[in-house]
């Protein structure tokens, strides 16, 4: 089962990673002409659209409100600050903090910002080993740059959830900032 914030354990691998981004963009070459084309998802129009959550603490330690409405059918993307360097592409192996929120309830189930979590690092972790949400909404980010998902279940842990901390069919909300592609 593919679970961002289990992803966290790989936290400790990113911090030689970390130590080796420069202010060059996160690990893009200075000398880089160009970027890779990178498929980014578009913000569909969804059957039901709904409202995205208030984002307050940026950019150190956000918090998402409480979620108003019926649960989204759709992926959203919303780009709260938009980064610099190249788009991170589908196939990319990303360093991000992030804060997940559930629909129903607004509880915060995990955090890098957070030691209550288990840590307080970023993640790095490849986009392909996600949760659909996150390998569709992350594309196209750039460093620096911090994303507010709204994910409905079937694009998050669906009919099985990923107990004790998110129940089945729970859409999730995520605050994510890009920290490099190394």
């Amino acid at each position: 089962m593919r679970r961002p914030y289990l992803a966290l354990s790989l936290a400790a691998l990113a911090l030689p990673a970390l130590a080796a981004c420069g202010s060059s963009g996160g690990g893009i070459p200075a000398n880089a002409t160009s970027c890779a084309p990178v498929t980014e998802a578009t913000n569909p129009a969804a059957s039901v659209a709904v409202p995205f959550p208030a984002v307050t603490g940026l950019p150190d330690n956000p918090k998402i409100a409480k979620p108003k409405g019926s649960a989204p059918t759709a992926l959203q993307i919303k780009d709260l600050t938009v980064g610099t360097g190249c788009p991170v592409t589908a196939s990319d192996t990303i360093t991000a903090n992030y804060t997940g929120v559930t629909w129903s309830t607004g509880e915060t189930f995990d955090s890098t910002y957070d030691a209550a979590f288990g840590h307080k690092t970023p993640a790095q972790f490849p986009l392909s080993g996600v949760i659909p949400g996150w390998q569709q909404g992350i594309p196209g980010m750039k460093v620096g740059g911090t994303r507010e998902l709204v994910i409905p279940a079937a694009l998050a842990y669906g009919p099985s959830g990923s107990p004790p901390k998110i129940g089945p069919n729970e859409s999730l909300v995520f605050v994510v900032t890009l920290v490099s592609v190394p």
